[in-house]
């Protein structure tokens, strides 16, 4: 009796562990991430043997790493800042219809500035009496194809510099996230995004390779995504923590000046605030209404409190997936299952969206990373949300979003809000917390 015992015991404990393995199988390869212990913020994570380390430049990087190397250069990082007079291409705008107020011309630029939605010249100038850059009062729109008149001191530093373009230098402004090197050294080593900006300064590695550099993979999530967050998340100056904008004025920097990668973030960068009501960066919900508030959003995202990490999903040297090229479902779906311990708690997918599965209303993007913000003020909204919150028609029409930030309208724009509204109560996909 004992031993018949004993085996319907295994095989109800086996039957047991297989269907809990089936409902978490898919967490399985993160629990080491999930589970690390963090750290705490304010500790230096560089290795000892880098922290003395200086920038030596992607070229040098390629001679031991060339696979990552290719893989990088053909993606958007390297390609945020092009030299105009090496490759003339580089150069999306059509300045044939450049307005002719505009302080500059092509022949005056040296680098672009991004190209992907909207890109900027950068013109030499003397600035108190440095060498440095200013961007032109027109930038090119690539959404609309259209030039659009740019003040770049309208930005959270307006009371930082005089209302004059020629007044604002690259090298507060953008340089620090855009040349790699410049953040730290105040050196333009790399144009663009480059190995060290993510790794950290590579001369000791260089020298000896058994001097390790920064790898933010082998970090607890929360360090793990301040790589990215160093520009990937929207901020004030530091020192204005202490001091008001007019002890800074002159110098107010729009990215955190002395930061490498693996020191601690927050010595160096301020988060812009979210003060609970509608700002010009900020809906009152805390979404992001402008491009680079990735990192503002998912910080208070479930994915990113649960230790979910940026690199879990955009790989760090292709950044695939991106906005134009995403994979579907199939990224999502390589933690999430129906009917597992995260969800969704569905069946099918039918039963989770009640959209055919074949349509866009079933793409978890549409509804879980809605298009709330813009590249510019006159772009359209294709800035995805990265706060994986479902935004009801009812929450869109009470923060004051334009009603296509909300997924439901922005295929459904015949129907009225209060319609679509009632159609997710119908379903019970909103609960007595959303209505």
């Amino acid at each position: 009796m004992k031993k018949i015992f004993l085996y319907t015991g295994g095989i109800l404990l086996f039957f047991g562990i297989y269907l809990l393995y089936t409902k978490v199988e898919k967490i399985v390869p993160f629990y080491t991430q999930l589970t690390k212990p963090h750290i705490g913020t304010e500790v230096n994570l560089q290795p000892a043997e880098q922290k003395d380390a200086h920038f030596v430049g992607a070229k040098t990087c390629k001679k031991c790493h060339s696979e990552k190397f290719d893989a990088w250069s053909h993606s958007r990082h390297p390609k945020m800042i092009q030299d105009i007079k090496k490759d003339p291409k580089v150069v999306v705008a059509d300045f044939s219809k450049l307005p002719a107020d505009a302080d500059f011309n092509l022949s005056e630029a040296v680098y672009t500035v991004g190209g992907k939605f909207k890109q900027r010249y950068m013109i030499p100038a003397k600035i108190n009496g440095h060498d440095d850059f200013r961007l032109g009062n027109y930038q090119w729109n690539v959404q609309t194809g259209k030039w659009q008149h740019f003040k770049p001191w309208k930005y959270w530093y307006k009371d930082a510099y005089p209302h004059d373009n020629h007044q604002l230098p690259t090298s507060r402004a953008c340089d620090g996230c855009h040349f790699t090197g410049y953040m730290k050294e105040e050196k333009r080593v790399d144009n663009g995004i480059s190995c060290e900006a993510c790794h950290g300064p590579g001369s000791n590695h260089v020298k000896e390779p058994e001097n390790e550099v920064y790898l933010a993979s082998l970090a607890d999530p929360v360090r793990q995504n301040e790589v990215c967050l160093q520009c990937h998340m929207r901020n004030r100056d530091m020192r204005l923590k202490d001091h008001n904008m007019s002890a800074i004025y002159g110098d107010a920097r729009d990215y955190p000046f002395g930061y490498s990668a693996g020191d601690t973030l927050s010595k160096y960068k301020l988060p812009a605030p979210f003060v609970g009501k509608e700002t010009k960066e900020f809906y009152a919900n805390g979404m992001g209404k402008k491009n680079r508030t990735q990192g503002n959003e998912y910080v208070h995202s479930m994915m990113g409190k649960h230790g979910i990490t940026c690199i879990n999903c955009h790989n760090p040297h292709t950044l695939a997936p991106t906005a134009e090229h995403n994979s579907g479902n199939k990224l999502c779906m390589k933690c999430h299952s129906f009917g597992s311990l995260i969800g969704p708690h569905q069946s099918s997918l039918e039963a989770h969206t009640h959209h055919k599965a074949n349509s866009k209303g079933s793409l978890c993007v549409e509804c879980h990373m809605p298009k709330v913000g813009r590249h510019t003020g006159k772009s359209p909204l294709t800035v995805r949300s990265h706060a994986f919150g479902f935004v009801t028609p009812k929450e869109t029409l009470k923060y004051n979003m334009p009603k296509e930030t909300n997924a439901c309208y922005a295929c459904h724009k015949d129907k009225s809000m209060q319609s679509l509204q009632n159609s997710l109560e119908k379903w019970g996909m909103v609960s007595w917390d959303k209505r």
